[in-house]
């Protein structure tokens, strides 16, 4: 009764999905993903867990077998590639990434897990992009029982975001003790931007250092929000970057480098009100008390590395950090990106909020022990 229960992580990214499930209680054995720069964070922050860097299209059952190593599955999660339905790119019905929707619930019924969770983006419900949903979840072994899709809202979870996601849940009933929707209901927890962010001191300039993080400290306050308190502490001893946690137990977080904006920049963004759009480069200004709106990822090289829009400081004339943007997506101070700011970001954007895979794999994890409860009654 003693083992953690146990995960795979498909197109796991940095790691945000994963970092959930650790959260709730569980243990991801291998995390897949085919960019070794999105990676790259992963296996600095889940030094226990095995990454794969390879197609996911590409694995077969045999493979499974020689990378689980006869290791019993509890769950299968994971965000395949969301461009292809995207409500803010060109949704193209033949982006080849489209395809990688079946493939994950092909890869589920490889490993033959005890449930699943597959997450997107919302504008996968939306009727022109519905039919190739219902045309993946057709290939999902019918011993699995699916509930119907659901939206998610991040910020209903206690994440300071308004971010949406579609999840879709399938389980064993023989194996798991049954869930529904209503056990998914959001605890609805309001965090603000300024609880979020409002103890970081500002950026320090980019260091030359190519293997540089851009550690930097807090302020001093009186009064610390609950959620940045909770996004200081340190995390299990299996779980984080060696270095990363020295630099935390002496005050220190990563993800402060600056960026640079010329002086008609700064001010313009300094000038623009809180919760409004700047009008040139459209970049919506946070305000303390709101919410951050979706963070975008931008696009990988192979799609020519373009930078989404970063969301304005709330009272600085400046677009906010790495560190800052990791806060308001839900990721704790202990977790480290990559030197790279555009990389960092990416990373970021296109995860899962940890806060919201906590939250839907926790109901799963009590699911999973019920199980096993029963099973040695």
């Amino acid at each position: 009764m003693s083992k953690k229960p146990t995960i795979v992580d498909l197109f796991s990214g940095c790691g945000g999905f994963g970092l959930g499930a650790e959260l709730a209680g569980f243990h991801t054995v291998v995390a897949v993903d085919i960019d070794p720069t999105l990676q790259s964070a992963y296996k600095k922050n889940f030094p226990n867990t095995r990454t794969i860097t390879q197609d996911v299209s590409l694995i077969r059952k045999d493979d499974w077998e020689l990378a689980l190593a006869n290791t019993e599955i509890d769950g299968v999660i994971g965000g395949p590639p969301c461009q292809g339905y995207s409500r803010m790119g060109l949704c193209n019905p033949k982006d080849p990434r489209r395809t990688l929707l079946k493939e994950f619930f092909r890869q589920v019924n490889m490993i033959d897990p005890k449930f699943f969770v597959m997450e997107n983006v919302e504008g996968l419900l939306d009727k022109k992009n519905r039919p190739q949903l219902e045309d993946a979840m057709s290939i999902i072994d019918e011993k699995f029982e699916v509930l119907p899709p659901q939206i998610v809202d991040a910020s209903e979870w206690g994440a300071p975001t308004k971010r949406k996601r579609v999840i879709v849940v399938g389980f064993n009933p023989l194996k798991i003790s049954p869930v529904d929707l209503i056990d998914f209901v959001p605890p609805k927890i309001t965090t603000s931007v300024r609880d979020a962010i409002s103890d970081f001191k500002e950026p320090i300039p980019q260091s030359e250092d190519k293997v540089d993080l851009g550690w930097n400290g807090y302020r001093r306050l009186k009064n610390i929000s609950e959620y940045a308190q909770k996004m200081r502490r340190l995390p299990a001893p299996d779980l984080g970057d060696a270095f990363a946690k020295k630099q935390l137990l002496l005050g220190k977080s990563s993800g402060h480098f600056d960026t640079v904006h010329h002086q008609a920049v700064i001010e313009r963004f300094f000038n623009t009100p809180q919760g409004k759009t700047d009008v040139k480069s459209r970049a919506k200004k946070l305000h303390w008390e709101g919410l951050c709106p979706t963070l975008r990822a931008g696009t990988g090289s192979d799609k020519g590395s373009f930078s989404s829009v970063r969301p304005i400081h709330p009272s600085k004339g400046r677009v906010i950090s790495v560190r800052e943007a990791a806060r308001l997506q839900g990721f704790p101070d202990w977790f480290v990106f990559h030197p790279t700011k555009w990389h960092s970001f990416r990373m970021i954007g296109n995860s899962v909020s940890p806060i919201v895979s906590e939250g839907i794999l926790g109901v799963l994890y009590h699911a999973t022990l019920a199980a096993r409860i029963k099973k040695s009654a």
